[in-house]
C-alpha cells in the first residue's frame, strides 16, 4: 500500500498543525461515487473500507461509522453500559472518551496517567475498582500505547469488559499487535487531523462475530442485516457514506508510506530539541507508535499562551495538550491527579503532518527557541 516517495516542500507562510495528504486516489474514488451515484451510506467503498481497516489491524470485522465519538457510544452500549455501571477512564484525554460514557447512563470513573508515557496508570485502575465497575476505557494519545498486558490482566481478573480508544493511533503496534485488538472492541476517528482521514468518520473493531453482528445491526438503526426494515433491536443511525469511505480508502492505501515520513519528522523533532529543557512521551520498547501528533512537555515555569502567541507571530501553529476531564465544569471534582494536571498544563502539540519538509521541522523548532529565551528558559537548539 506503499506510494511512490517524494522530498516534501517546504511550507511558504504558515505552517498549520495539521493538514491532510489527498495526493493519492481520494479524488478519483470520489467521482466514482458521484458517477455511480451511491453517496449515502450504502455502496461499495464501505465494505472496502472496513476491509482495509481490518487488515491494517489483524482485527476479523471492521463496522464504518460517521464519527470517532459514535464508535465509542456504540461500543459502549453493544457492550452493555448503562445506568448504575461505572466505567474508568484517564482524566487526561479528548472529552469524547467521558462523554460517551455519560451518555448511555453509567458513570466515568478518573484515573491518572503515567509521567512516562502520559497514559491511563494501570495501577490507579487498579485502585478504583468497585462493584459497580463494569469497564476500563484506555486511550491511546497522541500515537502512544497504553500498557494493555497490564489492563487486560487487571479487566480478566475482575472480569470487566475493555474498549480501547484509538482515535489517535491508527498505525500503532505493540510487540506487533495492533492497539485496539487487545481488548472487547476498538475504536478508531478519521477527522481531518488523524493519520488516516475521511473529514468525518470513525470505525469500530472487534473479534468476536457475535458481537461485530450486533455492533453492525445497532449501527443502522436495528434493522436486520437480512431483513429490510425489520428492526429487531434499538439502533441508531450511526452509518458513514460511501464518499467518507471512498476517501478514506484512497487515504489507507498510503498509510505504510504516512506512517514512515511522520516516524522522520518525530525522529528530527526530538534530535532538533535534544538540548532543549523540553520532555517527549516516552513509551515501552515494545511500542511502535504511529506519531499521530509530536508533543511534548514544556520546561515548568513556561507561560504557555504566551509561548503559543510567540510561535503564531511567526507563522507557526501550535496546540495545547488535552485539558483534564475532571477539571471541566459537567465533570469538576475535588480530587486531585498530579500527573495528567502536570501534563496538561504544560503540554504542547506541534506541525505534525506528513507533508511537511524538514526545513518546516527546522523552522518550527527555530520559532520554539526563540520562545523559550524570550522567556529565559532556553539556550539554543544545538
Amino acid at each position: 500500500m506503499n506510494t511512490p516517495k517524494r522530498a516534501p516542500l517546504p511550507v511558504r507562510g504558515r505552517i498549520p498543525v495539521y493538514q491532510p495528504d489527498l495526493t493519492g486516489n481520494e479524488r478519483r474514488y470520489v467521482l466514482e461515487c458521484i458517477d455511480s451515484s451511491w453517496i449515502s451510506s450504502l455502496g461499495t467503498f464501505i465494505g472496502r473500507f472496513e476491509a482495509a481497516v481490518a487488515e491494517t489491524t489483524g482485527a476479523r470485522q471492521g463496522i464504518a461509522v460517521c464519527n470517532g465519538t459514535v464508535a465509542l457510544h456504540l461500543a459502549l452500549h453493544c457492550l452493555d453500559i448503562g445506568p448504575g455501571d461505572e466505567v474508568i477512564v484517564p482524566t487526561f484525554t479528548y472529552i469524547s472518551s467521558v462523554n460517551t460514557i455519560v451518555q448511555t447512563g453509567a458513570t466515568p470513573v478518573f484515573a491518572d496517567s503515567l509521567a512516562s508515557d502520559w497514559l491511563l496508570d494501570p495501577a490507579d485502575v487498579e485502585r478504583r475498582i468497585t462493584p459497580r465497575t463494569k469497564a476500563i476505557l484506555p486511550v491511546h494519545l497522541y500515537g502512544a500505547a497504553c500498557d494493555m498486558r497490564a489492563i487486560m490482566a487487571i479487566a480478566q481478573h475482575h472480569q470487566l469488559k475493555v474498549v480501547e480508544d484509538c482515535a489517535e493511533a491508527l498505525g500503532t503496534h505493540i510487540n506487533g499487535q495492533h492497539v485496539g485488538t487487545f481488548g472487547d472492541i476498538g475504536t478508531f476517528s478519521f477527522f481531518g487531523n488523524k493519520t488516516v482521514t475521511t473529514g468525518e468518520g470513525g470505525m469500530v473493531i472487534a473479534n468476536d462475530e457475535t458481537l461485530a453482528a450486533r455492533l453492525r445491526m445497532t449501527k443502522g438503526q436495528g434493522q436486520s442485516l437480512t431483513r429490510r426494515y425489520w428492526h429487531e433491536i434499538l439502533g441508531f443511525n450511526y452509518r458513514m457514506t460511501n464518499i467518507a469511505a471512498a476517501i478514506g480508502l484512497g487515504q489507507i492505501e498510503k498509510l505504510d508510506a504516512v506512517l514512515a515520513r511522520k516516524r522522520a519528522i518525530a525522529e528530527l523533532y526530538r534530535r532538533l530539541t535534544k538540548h532543549l529543557p523540553v520532555t517527549f512521551q516516552v513509551s515501552d520498547p515494545d511500542v511502535t507508535s504511529s506519531n499521530w501528533l509530536v508533543s511534548l512537555l514544556l520546561p515548568p515555569g513556561t507561560d504557555r499562551e504566551r509561548l503559543m502567541q510567540a510561535m503564531s507571530d511567526q507563522e507557526i501553529d501550535t496546540r495545547p495538550v488535552f485539558y483534564c476531564a475532571s477539571t471541566m465544569p459537567m465533570y469538576a471534582s475535588q480530587e486531585r491527579f498530579p500527573v495528567a494536571e502536570n501534563i496538561a498544563a504544560r503540554g504542547l502539540s506541534l506541525p505534525s503532518y506528513p507533508l511537511l519538509s524538514d526545513e518546516d521541522v527546522t523552522r518550527v523548532v527555530d520559532a520554539l527557541v526563540k520562545g523559550l529565551q524570550a522567556q529565559g528558559l532556553a539556550g539554543s537548539a544545538g
